[in-house]
């Protein structure tokens, strides 16, 4: 793994950056592969992001080549306001012009089980073999002030198998179901972004940087791309800790 962490100004700046890594990804993917395949995540920290790729960055990618996945969704319909699928649809691909058949997403509104089963079902059409899921040439991810990362929660199982996972997760205390990608497949990925802003994450920041390997209690440690890169982008609050 090469691991790279840089540390931007403001949310701006690091979204900027996150957008240019996107564009080289998916130039990239293009050119030698024919297909750009990238993985998406929800929350807020990538909402300036996906606002930046359907405006200022919207002629630099080929959308007709790109497939949209997610690394992790909220077992609730499309449309609600918790839906990781739904913000994207506002902030980017309801404004790019991507083909709806390269739009990939996890079925909140089914029982989770269920949605899990689908969504396996999706990543085998794209599979690597002898994998069942696809290489993904780009990987965005967040990370919680808990060390969360997608839907893998502190003191979930560290060994994963299954390409997805339904999970049952107490945050921010409330019961959610969600689905998941696990280490596995992000592990795979060519290129893992992960985009981190606040005070309220630097400590935890610090740790997951750090030589103290804590995977069941800091799940973002998991994600080790073997060969792959590793790119933290962070704001200079959430390096406040970081030596």
């Amino acid at each position: 793994m090469n691991r790279e962490v840089r540390v931007f100004q403001d949310l701006e700046s690091l979204s900027r950056a996150a957008a240019q890594l996107f564009v080289e990804a998916a130039r990239q993917a293009a050119s030698e592969r024919g297909r750009f395949l990238t993985a998406l995540s929800g929350g807020s920290t990538p909402q300036r992001l996906f606002q930046l790729l359907a405006s200022d960055y919207r002629t630099e990618v080929d959308w007709k080549l790109t497939h949209i996945f997610w690394a992790d969704e909220r077992c609730v319909p499309p449309d609600e306001a918790g839906s990781n699928y739904g913000q994207a649809r506002e902030a980017l691909l309801g404004r790019i012009g991507i083909p709806e058949e390269n739009i990939h997403r996890i079925r909140g509104e089914l029982e989770p089980a269920e949605a899990s089963k689908d969504y396996a079902l999706s990543l085998r059409q794209f599979a690597s073999p002898p994998l069942e899921w696809p290489f993904f040439a780009l990987v965005l991810l967040g990370m919680g002030a808990d060390g969360h990362t997608a839907s893998l929660f502190p003191g979930s199982p560290v060994e994963a198998t299954a390409p997805v996972l339904a999970v049952t997760a107490h945050y921010e205390d409330r019961p959610a179901q969600r689905i998941t990608l696990t280490p596995p497949v992000i592990n795979s990925a060519r290129l893992v972004v992960f985009m981190a802003t606040g005070t309220a994450k630097a400590e935890t920041l610090r740790r997951v940087l750090s030589d103290q390997y804590e995977p069941e209690q800091l799940p973002a440690q998991r994600i080790d791309p073997k060969d792959g890169d590793l790119t933290w982008l962070i704001d200079e609050k959430a390096a406040s800790k970081v030596r």
